[in-house]
């Protein structure tokens, strides 16, 4: 008896295994693993010693991970106040954070491991972005080309080429997630529009959830998302408004629908709140961390960079290295979403499965997201415009790149494109309804999915017309002995002269194969076939767009003598890109280090590099024991050219400190 119990347990579960496997969102999240480990290669082949772009801020962004991880581990509540920068508090909050990845920098160490940590996360979050662009088009009724071409642009359009040394700019799959869940959710899409039937409130909370860790990556990219959840909360309340305003009767509302609005919209608010808190504390400490307008103009683009790839482009890249030259700030100004995407999404306005007013609704937000991102060019000053928000709207004075949001313009072009090829099945094939009507008080599947590229005609269609035939009141009539299955019975309670409205759904193939002789059929099939078949091209086009020429470089190696190194100390030269570096290899136990490179620098970092430069002598030992510092650290093969250049040949007699050797570094202990 037990052993027929376990060989029947086992075949269900295998069952359900293979069910699972083959399941479409399944097979969309291993497509988006490969491509993303193919499409960012070489960056898994040698994860611990090198590191994508370049060795500037992708070493910061491997601390601030690491970091995470270490805060959670020891003492959560100081995560704001982190090693670096010392004696200064929050300076966790002094650049983006990436707070919402530091559950994986809760496992590993040292900075072999931050940076593996960093490449792996490097690749995930093209994977994401690509999963989650996809999972919104589906939900919002795209066939499954469509919905590629929108994730895989998402994921892989030149702009973000730009960008791969910043991977708080390329964490965005989540506010396309966030979205698909919200929509899926509420039961809404732009195929279907609100189906009461189809409202899921624990999509809802997962949708929130999501929503909120996207804004634990980074203000840069998290600030504008919780300012589109607020604009599209408004838009609901004011549709709701005017349908209770129309029907004279307030609409009702599912209560656990409610409920999940209401707690998902207050922890989300409470995170991002929660999240803002340190960075008007640093802002209030550190006034010159404020954003100006002078600022901004520095990165702001002109209509050129719109259609400009960067270099690392394979396919633009030379082909745009004159265009490259006539923009101030190349990095910050190769804006381009795509040359095939811009294509099919402009077909997408004229030809798609969307309605008229959606497509019209997705061109015009894409065009106010142009027009932010460009900044202060937008209109000669960016006011109306991106300065308007800086000037006005909470937090826009922190972020000084408009140009990355073009990562709107690129998810609301995809849309478009999505739209634009989501194909309709032929009316000589048998119709079938991705998400067809319950039966009477049957629950429908929540899982159900459209199986097919097609979109299904809207309900008002009426499957004679759709096949051609002539209206009914035109019709022959039917000789005796017809099948009734050619004549619905919903037409028999017709008023005279009305027309009957019957989904797809109701036409039988058999039916369907009656009405339409067989070599037509054959012939819409084939059709069919190949348009299915054509869709590919567009999304291998898009493909080839996302083709890299990321350069992967080494990654630096920690000094001997900062292994084990215990703090406070200072680490000299103590200037430029090489803080960051010292972050990195920080990690190693996280002592407190002076160190660290952000956007400003603090009076107290300031002070104390000045101190230094006479150092060793008794003006500035004195002034470091006094600030608290045990330990100066020289790494003399960085020094030529700075103001320690000659600090190892200064005497140390009389100062009552000691000088020690470690290779050719040094390290002095006070």
């Amino acid at each position: 008896m037990d052993v027929d119990r376990m060989r029947i347990v086992g075949r269900r579960l295998a069952g359900v295994s293979w069910r699972v496997a083959r399941h479409e969102w399944t097979l969309a999240a291993v497509a988006a693993l490969v491509l993303a480990v193919v499409l960012t290669w070489p960056t898994l082949r040698d994860p611990a010693s090198t590191i994508p772009q370049d060795t500037g801020d992708p070493t910061l962004q491997a601390w601030q991970v690491a970091w995470g991880g270490h805060a959670l581990l020891t003492n959560p509540f100081q995560v704001w106040h982190s090693n670096t920068f010392y004696p200064e508090p929050y300076t966790y909050a002094y650049s983006d954070t990436l707070l919402g990845y530091a559950p994986f920098g809760m496992i590993g160490d040292g900075p072999v491991a931050a940076v593996v940590r960093y490449n792996l996360l490097y690749m995930l979050t093209h994977a994401l972005a690509l999963f989650g662009a996809y999972a919104l088009a589906r939900q919002l009724g795209a066939g499954r080309a469509g919905s590629a071409v929108a994730g895989v642009s998402f994921a892989y359009a030149p702009w973000k080429l730009a960008q791969a040394g910043h991977l708080h700019v390329l964490s965005i799959g989540g506010i396309a997630l966030a979205l698909a869940m919200l929509a899926r959710g509420h039961g809404w899409s732009l195929r279907h529009g609100h189906r009461p039937d189809r409202i899921r409130p624990g999509w809802v909370v997962a949708g929130w959830a999501t929503a909120a860790w996207q804004v634990t990556l980074g203000f840069g990219i998290g600030l504008p998302f919780a300012y589109v959840l607020g604009l599209i909360c408004l838009g609901v309340a004011v549709t709701y408004g005017v349908v209770w305003w129309r029907r004279r009767s307030r609409p009702a509302v599912p209560r656990r629908l409610l409920l999940a609005d209401l707690a998902g919209g207050i922890g989300f608010a409470g995170v991002t709140l929660a999240m803002a808190a340190p960075y008007f504390e640093v802002v209030a400490r550190n006034p010159s961390g404020r954003r100006t307008v002078a600022q901004i103009e520095m990165f702001s683009p002109s209509w050129r960079g719109f259609v400009t790839a960067p270099p690392e482009s394979w396919l633009w890249g030379e082909r745009h290295e004159a265009a490259r030259a006539t923009l101030g700030f190349p990095g910050e100004m190769t804006l381009l979403p795509g040359v095939v995407l811009l294509s099919v999404a402009m077909a997408g306005i004229f030809f798609s499965a969307w309605r008229l007013r959606h497509r019209l609704m997705l061109a015009g937000a894409a065009l106010v997201s142009v027009a932010l991102a460009a900044g202060t060019t937008f209109g000669g000053d960016g006011d109306p415009g991106y300065v308007t928000l800086v000037e006005h709207a909470p937090g826009w004075d922190g972020v000084r790149t408009p140009g990355r949001l073009v990562l709107w313009t690129t998810l609301l072009l995809g849309l478009l494109a999505a739209g634009a090829l989501t194909v309709r099945e032929p009316a000589s094939a048998p119709a079938r309804d991705p998400l067809p009507e319950p039966a009477s008080g049957a629950e429908p599947a929540s899982g159900a999915e459209p199986a097919g590229e097609q979109v299904p005609e809207p309900a008002s269609t009426e499957p004679e017309r759709a096949s051609g035939a002539r209206p009914a009141e035109e019709q022959v009539p039917e000789p005796v002995g017809a099948r009734p299955a050619l004549r619905p019975a919903a037409w028999a309670d017709a008023e005279p002269g009305a027309r009957p409205v019957l989904r797809p759904a109701a036409w039988s193939g058999a039916a369907a194969q009656e009405v339409t002789p067989e070599p037509a059929r054959k012939q819409g099939g084939q059709r069919w076939r190949v348009a299915r078949l054509a869709l590919l091209l567009p999304l291998v086009l898009v493909l080839l767009e996302g083709v890299n020429r990321t350069p992967h470089v080494p990654a630096p190696e920690q000094p001997a003598v900062l292994r084990g190194l215990t703090g406070p100390a200072l680490v000299l030269p103590s200037d430029g890109i090489r803080e960051l570096h010292v972050m990195l290899w920080s990690t190693d136990g996280f002592p407190k280090v002076v160190n660290g490179l952000a956007s400003f620098t603090p009076q107290s970092q300031e002070r104390i590099r000045a101190a230094s430069m006479t150092f060793p002598d008794a003006t500035s030992v004195a002034y470091l024991r006094q600030v608290g510092l045990r330990t100066v650290v020289l790494l003399p093969g960085w020094a030529p050219g700075t103001p320690w250049a000659d600090v190892a040949a200064r005497p140390v007699d009389g100062l009552g400190i000691s000088r020690e050797m470690v290779g050719e570094d040094v390290i002095y202990r006070l």
